[in-house]
């Protein structure tokens, strides 16, 4: 996925493109292969109510409305999220909730901080680390857990402590 520009609300009914807010916004994003599929099946049911419609606003976004036009956020979570939740039983959480969570899930994986902060497109690691800091307590014991592991291969006497 290529991010290449924003969507910003203009007035109460437009809106307007522009640059993401840093260089940094500006980013492809590997998906995988499952969120792959899912997109390319989303297309297919995208086309054809593009087809179909009387008339359509070819604003070249993945989601959007009926008539081509960017969705509303407030349509989005009262018609479409917060129904989803309670069918599924899950909590009630925002939609943004889920950059959130995928950060959090990637960090607490293992995955380098670099790569998430990419990801988001945060402009600088610090950012991603005041925001996820709360993941790396966690990290920080599983790298301890490293070093013993390491440390107690290595023949007797070859470790030296140093004060």
């Amino acid at each position: 996925v290529h991010v290449r520009r924003q969507l910003t609300r203009v007035n109460r009914d437009g809106f307007q493109f522009s640059e993401p807010k840093t260089t940094k916004g500006r980013r492809a994003v590997t998906l995988p292969a499952i969120a792959m599929d899912a997109l390319k099946q989303h297309r297919a049911r995208q086309i054809e109510a593009r087809l179909a419609a009387v008339f359509w606003e070819d604003n070249d976004l993945v989601f959007c409305n009926h008539i081509g036009r960017p969705l509303e956020r407030q349509n989005v979570h009262r018609r479409s999220w917060k129904p989803l939740l309670r069918r599924l039983g899950l909590p009630d959480v925002r939609f943004h909730d889920l950059r959130h969570s995928a950060a959090t899930l990637l960090l607490s994986l293992g995955e380098h901080p670099k790569v998430v902060q990419e990801r988001l497109g945060h402009a600088t690691i610090a950012i991603t680390m005041d925001i996820y800091s709360h993941v790396m307590p966690t990290m920080q014991r599983d790298a301890a857990a490293k070093l013993d592991a390491h440390f107690s291969t290595l023949p007797a006497g070859q470790v030296t402590a140093r004060t």
